[in-house]
């Protein structure tokens, strides 16, 4: 239901399908009557098409919270829904959620797509944690990661069929804090035919997903490349600019120092990198790289 001032069409309520057709069809409804900006109510996805269709299009549009709009008096229906929304926008009491830029909302895609294939494959690794510990294999117990070197060395061994523990313990990487002897000892199990199988389902899952994810990254670090290098001016002479710190890290896409810059961006980008790069992604991806501009409150350091 799409909603336009008195006056401005014969009919100031129409409705409309939700194909592709549809909405292109609206757009031009709303252009014949004049209409330059356009408040919609935000309800789970089904707000994206049409809202990339009107930005598209040349429109202003408020993207609105539905618990801000929801106090229409009277019956409920979905006419006075809309009536009521446009009432509220004409007033410009209508504030609209905050979304990045186009360039922006590619790379949250990517990195919500990232998360969701780490999710899944994390789901994979209790599968295969769960078969080793019904054929009492303890191996979780003496490798602090079973999908690490040493963990995945000695299941993909156990998936070629040998079973002396001393010869999987063999795999242990030098950097395992257990030694072989306790690695051996956890290795004696109940070898089942149905329990490896299942492992090895498993792990077939798990390293598709990995690969999915590898797939992701180059995603994301193509996007983040085909941005512009930022140089605003930096806040003192001889440094770079916040921002450009910032897409600086952001495209190297590993742990490294940051050039100095007496910011915000400056102090989260340096205990970032001294951790996990991961919250800058995720930082840019729902804020944008200029986010610090649009927080009244953050200030030079």
């Amino acid at each position: 239901m799409v909603a336009v001032p008195e006056g401005r069409a014969e009919t100031a309520v129409r409705e409309f399908g939700t194909f592709t057709g549809d909405l292109i069809a609206l757009a031009d409804w709303l252009q014949q009557c004049g209409v330059t900006t356009v408040a919609m109510e935000s309800t789970g996805v089904y707000w994206i098409p049409l809202f990339e269709l009107l930005e598209r299009r040349g429109f202003e549009v408020k993207l609105v919270d539905a618990r801000h709009v929801k106090n229409v008096t009277g019956r409920k229906s979905d006419i006075l829904d809309c009536q009521w929304i446009q009432q509220l926008h004409t007033y410009g009491l209508l504030a609209g959620a905050f979304r990045p830029a186009d360039e922006i909302c590619v790379l949250r895609s990517y990195l919500r797509q990232r998360e969701m294939l780490t999710q899944t494959a994390s789901m994979h690794i209790q599968h295969m944690q769960k078969a080793l510990q019904q054929m009492n294999l303890l191996l979780h117990n003496v490798v602090s990661d079973i999908t690490g070197v040493t963990g995945m060395k000695i299941i993909k061994a156990l998936l070629a069929g040998e079973r002396d523990p001393q010869v999987l313990a063999s795999h242990r990487d030098k950097k395992c804090h257990n030694d072989r002897a306790t690695i051996a000892k956890s290795l004696v199990g109940n070898y089942r035919t149905e329990h490896l199988f299942a492992l090895r389902q498993a792990v077939d899952l798990y390293e598709i997903y990995q690969n999915k994810i590898a797939d992701c990254d180059e995603a994301i670090v193509k996007q983040v490349s085909a941005q512009p290098d930022l140089t605003d001016e930096p806040f003192f002479e001889g440094q770079l600019s916040a921002r450009c710190v910032l897409f600086q890290t952001l495209k190297a896409g590993y742990h490294r120092p940051a050039t100095q810059c007496e910011s915000f961006t400056h102090l989260i980008t340096t205990l970032t990198l001294a951790t996990d790069t991961s919250f800058l992604y995720e930082s840019s991806s729902w804020c944008g790289t200029d986010f610090w501009e649009k927080v009244p409150c953050v200030q030079k350091i």
